[in-house]
């Protein structure tokens, strides 16, 4: 039976990005917008927890129970969160989310369900920029964009 979730980011660009899952074993299919990106790339993790109680600060680290190092969404070493980067093509424009994620799940022990979709400022350097925060947030800046994901109606 498949599952949707829905996430509405709100902070200094708004959007609403929905997963989708055929099933528990099947990739989650990412798909919407966010509007108000400057041009370039912007890194999109998987915060830990649900909590905007402070604004986005309060979704704390990167979801990671397997506790490994930051990475690529196609690396074999990386956070459950870790989605790397959506690009905006234009200042203020609308940007396209299209992901699809092998890691992430809607059911089972590495569902997303009740954490925060986050959007930072600056690009992820997937963990290979040789910087401090590499190896834990890919450097990827400020909280520019959060939300709670939540079960969609079908």
């Amino acid at each position: 039976m498949p599952i949707k979730a829905v996430c509405v980011l709100k902070g200094d660009v708004t959007g609403t990005v929905f997963f989708n899952q055929r099933d528990e074993k099947s990739p989650v299919v990412l798909s919407g917008e966010v509007s108000g990106l400057k041009k370039g790339l912007h890194g999109f993790h998987i915060h830990e927890f649900g909590d905007n109680t402070n604004g986005c600060t309060s979704a704390g680290p990167h979801f990671n129970p397997e506790k490994d190092d930051h990475g690529a969404p196609d690396s074999p070493v990386r956070h459950i969160g870790d989605l790397g980067n959506i690009e905006a093509t234009s200042d203020d424009g609308v940007t396209k989310v299209c992901i699809q994620d092998s890691r992430i799940s809607l059911a089972g022990p590495n569902s997303i369900l009740g954490r925060t979709l986050v959007v930072h400022a600056d690009p992820d350097d997937l963990g290979i920029g040789g910087h401090e925060l590499s190896k834990t947030t890919g450097n990827a800046g400020a909280r520019i964009a959060c939300g709670v994901i939540g079960i969609a109606k079908s």
